[in-house]
Protein backbone atom coordinates (compact mmCIF):
# COMPACT_ATOMS: atom_id res chain seq x y z
CA UNK A 1 0.00 0.00 0.00
CA UNK A 2 1.29 3.24 -0.75
CA UNK A 3 0.74 6.64 1.28
CA UNK A 4 -0.95 9.21 -1.08
CA UNK A 5 0.12 12.10 0.56
CA UNK A 6 3.33 11.43 0.07
CA UNK A 7 3.36 11.17 -3.81
CA UNK A 8 3.81 14.91 -5.39
CA UNK A 9 1.09 14.31 -8.26
CA UNK A 10 -1.13 13.90 -5.12
CA UNK A 11 -0.01 16.56 -3.17
CA UNK A 12 -0.01 19.24 -6.81
CA UNK A 13 -3.52 17.46 -7.45
CA UNK A 14 -4.99 18.61 -4.15
CA UNK A 15 -3.58 22.07 -4.14
CA UNK A 16 -5.51 22.18 -7.53
CA UNK A 17 -8.60 21.37 -6.10
CA UNK A 18 -8.39 23.67 -3.55
CA UNK A 19 -7.58 26.66 -5.78
CA UNK A 20 -10.54 25.33 -7.40
CA UNK A 21 -13.13 25.67 -4.94
CA UNK A 22 -11.53 29.32 -3.53
CA UNK A 23 -12.38 30.49 -7.33
CA UNK A 24 -15.63 29.11 -7.97
CA UNK A 25 -16.67 30.98 -4.61
CA UNK A 26 -16.83 33.77 -6.85
CA UNK A 27 -18.97 32.71 -9.62
CA UNK A 28 -22.42 33.62 -10.41
CA UNK A 29 -24.86 31.97 -8.24
CA UNK A 30 -27.03 30.40 -10.97
CA UNK A 31 -23.69 28.10 -11.44
CA UNK A 32 -23.65 26.75 -7.83
CA UNK A 33 -25.73 23.62 -9.24
CA UNK A 34 -23.73 23.88 -12.27
CA UNK A 35 -20.32 24.55 -13.56
CA UNK A 36 -19.41 24.88 -9.86
CA UNK A 37 -20.61 21.65 -8.69
CA UNK A 38 -19.29 19.98 -11.73
CA UNK A 39 -15.56 21.89 -11.11
CA UNK A 40 -15.46 20.85 -8.18
CA UNK A 41 -16.46 17.46 -8.53
CA UNK A 42 -13.81 16.67 -11.34
CA UNK A 43 -10.64 18.70 -9.57
CA UNK A 44 -11.74 16.77 -6.37
CA UNK A 45 -12.00 13.25 -8.49
CA UNK A 46 -7.83 13.52 -8.60
CA UNK A 47 -6.37 13.30 -5.73
CA UNK A 48 -9.35 11.17 -4.89
CA UNK A 49 -8.90 8.27 -7.37
CA UNK A 50 -5.13 8.92 -6.85
CA UNK A 51 -5.58 8.37 -3.44
CA UNK A 52 -8.08 5.28 -3.66
CA UNK A 53 -5.59 3.55 -6.33
CA UNK A 54 -3.05 3.60 -3.75
CA UNK A 55 -4.63 1.66 -1.53
CA UNK A 56 -5.27 -0.72 -4.48
CA UNK A 57 -3.26 -3.94 -4.31
CA UNK A 58 -1.72 -4.70 -7.67
CA UNK A 59 -0.62 -2.12 -9.74
CA UNK A 60 -2.80 -2.54 -12.65
CA UNK A 61 -5.63 -1.72 -9.96
CA UNK A 62 -3.38 1.34 -8.81
CA UNK A 63 -3.23 2.15 -13.30
CA UNK A 64 -6.87 1.51 -13.30
CA UNK A 65 -7.32 5.01 -11.36
CA UNK A 66 -4.79 6.96 -12.40
CA UNK A 67 -5.94 6.80 -15.83
CA UNK A 68 -9.00 7.63 -14.00
CA UNK A 69 -7.28 10.62 -12.73
CA UNK A 70 -6.55 11.94 -15.97
CA UNK A 71 -9.66 11.60 -17.72
CA UNK A 72 -10.79 13.99 -14.75
CA UNK A 73 -8.13 16.13 -15.33
CA UNK A 74 -9.39 16.07 -19.19
CA UNK A 75 -13.03 17.23 -17.87
CA UNK A 76 -11.90 19.96 -15.39
CA UNK A 77 -9.43 21.49 -18.50
CA UNK A 78 -12.59 22.01 -20.80
CA UNK A 79 -14.70 23.20 -17.55
CA UNK A 80 -11.85 25.52 -17.01
CA UNK A 81 -12.17 26.85 -20.58
CA UNK A 82 -15.79 27.49 -20.25
CA UNK A 83 -15.44 28.96 -17.43
CA UNK A 84 -13.11 31.56 -18.63
CA UNK A 85 -15.01 31.85 -22.27
CA UNK A 86 -18.41 32.54 -20.06
CA UNK A 87 -16.00 35.32 -18.14
CA UNK A 88 -16.15 33.90 -15.13
CA UNK A 89 -12.28 33.27 -14.87
CA UNK A 90 -9.51 36.19 -15.27
CA UNK A 91 -7.03 34.91 -18.15
CA UNK A 92 -4.27 34.89 -14.97
CA UNK A 93 -6.43 32.50 -13.38
CA UNK A 94 -7.08 30.44 -16.41
CA UNK A 95 -3.27 30.31 -17.54
CA UNK A 96 -2.57 29.66 -14.40
CA UNK A 97 -5.40 26.40 -13.54
CA UNK A 98 -4.65 25.42 -17.14
CA UNK A 99 -1.23 25.15 -16.88
CA UNK A 100 -1.09 23.08 -13.94
CA UNK A 101 -4.10 20.85 -14.87
CA UNK A 102 -2.18 19.63 -18.22
CA UNK A 103 1.65 19.23 -15.87
CA UNK A 104 -0.60 17.56 -13.37
CA UNK A 105 -1.87 15.21 -16.41
CA UNK A 106 1.32 14.57 -18.01
CA UNK A 107 2.56 13.85 -14.23
CA UNK A 108 0.22 10.91 -13.96
CA UNK A 109 0.75 9.36 -17.17
CA UNK A 110 4.69 9.76 -16.45
CA UNK A 111 4.28 8.18 -13.43
CA UNK A 112 1.91 4.99 -14.99
CA UNK A 113 4.70 4.59 -17.34
CA UNK A 114 7.60 4.21 -14.49
CA UNK A 115 4.65 1.87 -12.48
CA UNK A 116 4.57 -0.61 -16.20
CA UNK A 117 8.27 -0.82 -16.23
CA UNK A 118 9.04 -1.11 -12.29
CA UNK A 119 10.55 2.07 -11.37
CA UNK A 120 9.63 2.86 -7.52
CA UNK A 121 7.69 5.60 -6.76
CA UNK A 122 8.63 8.98 -6.04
Amino acid sequence: MRNFFELAIWIRSHHLTMEIYKLTKEFPKSEFYGLISQMRRSSSSIPTNIAEGCGRKTNPEFIRFLVIAAGSCSELHYQLILSHDLGYLQSNDFKELQSLVIYIRKMIFKFISRIEVGIPDT
